[in-house]
């Protein structure tokens, strides 16, 4: 029995709630830092990402209109369970080539970030919010609400705390999003999305798709019903396709490049002002 079959594990794609194989039955294998291969990812299609869109839009309202501390709650939720894995974590980022040491600085800069997030999920709207000086006898109030469904794309460098520090801003300001995990450390979003299945966040909040990025991004960007696109990875020419088809229904696009995602500053509530839109009220006062 010593030339055994080396049995690889294949990761599903997250979408709706539910892990699903890909619709066009597609596979592509991701290697380790000795280029061996170590795990199937799932090539997703164009009519997986409709479904994805599709879950992300029916879970919006639903979770916009749950409490901002039971948003928190979740969140603290997946910081710990992602504790009670972080040897799991460690292990998976030890094969991207990064030393055990930077594998254990990420995953615990991972679990801190989600806590940061949870805290700031009933805080950001009194920050951001305001009442306005108006001329007129009106009360004027100015308040964030979320954009709506957010495309992702992932970066591939910090594969942990950088698809962490995309998502947990997005969904703790009231979005949903559909993430495009980066090929080449794909597994590790995958994994992320077990942590997410486990901790109380409700089905198709969160929804994440591994393949080829190129296959997916220019029908995700031009998606009518996909409000805003983060873009994290690191190539222009991706990032120029996002822009080109993300004017057909005036999406919100942020680029977040060459982000050292371990800093500080990579953390704060502006990153969840970027996916809201202020919406400003007029309330007439008098007789």
């Amino acid at each position: 029995m010593s030339n055994r079959l080396n049995v690889l594990k294949t990761y599903k794609l997250y979408t709706g709630g539910k892990f699903s194989r890909s619709e066009s039955e597609h596979y592509f294998q991701v290697m380790d830092k000795k280029g061996n291969p170590f795990a199937n990812l799932c090539r997703a299609s164009r009519k997986d990402m409709r479904n994805a869109v599709a879950a992300a839009r029916k879970a919006q309202s639903g979770w916009a209109d749950r409490s901002a501390y039971n948003r928190g709650q979740i969140l603290y939720r997946m910081a710990e369970i992602m504790e009670g894995r972080r040897d799991q974590f460690v292990a998976e980022l030890e094969r991207t080539a990064v030393s055990r040491r930077k594998a254990e600085t990420e995953t615990d800069a991972a679990i801190d970030r989600l806590v940061h997030y949870a805290g700031w999920t009933d805080k950001y709207s009194s920050i951001f919010s305001t009442v306005n000086p108006v001329a007129s006898p009106h009360f004027n109030f100015s308040m964030p609400e979320p954009n709506g469904v957010v495309g992702i794309a992932a970066p591939d460098d910090m594969p942990l705390i950088g698809l962490v520090s995309i998502v947990a801003p997005v969904i703790a300001g009231g979005n949903t999003c559909v993430v495009l995990a980066s090929e080449t450390h794909g597994s590790i979003a995958c994994t992320l999305a077990e942590i997410i299945h486990s901790s109380d966040v409700p089905g198709g909040v969160v929804n994440i798709l591994t393949g080829y990025r190129k296959e997916i991004i220019p029908h995700l960007a031009s998606h009518m019903d996909v409000n805003a696109f983060l873009f994290a990875a690191d190539d222009p020419g991706q990032k120029k396709i996002v822009q080109e088809n993300a004017h057909l229904n005036v999406k919100r696009i942020q680029c977040y490049e060459k982000t050292d995602w371990l800093k500080d500053n990579a953390q704060s509530p502006y990153y969840i002002l970027d996916f809201q839109d202020i919406k400003t009220t007029w309330h007439p006062v008098g007789t």
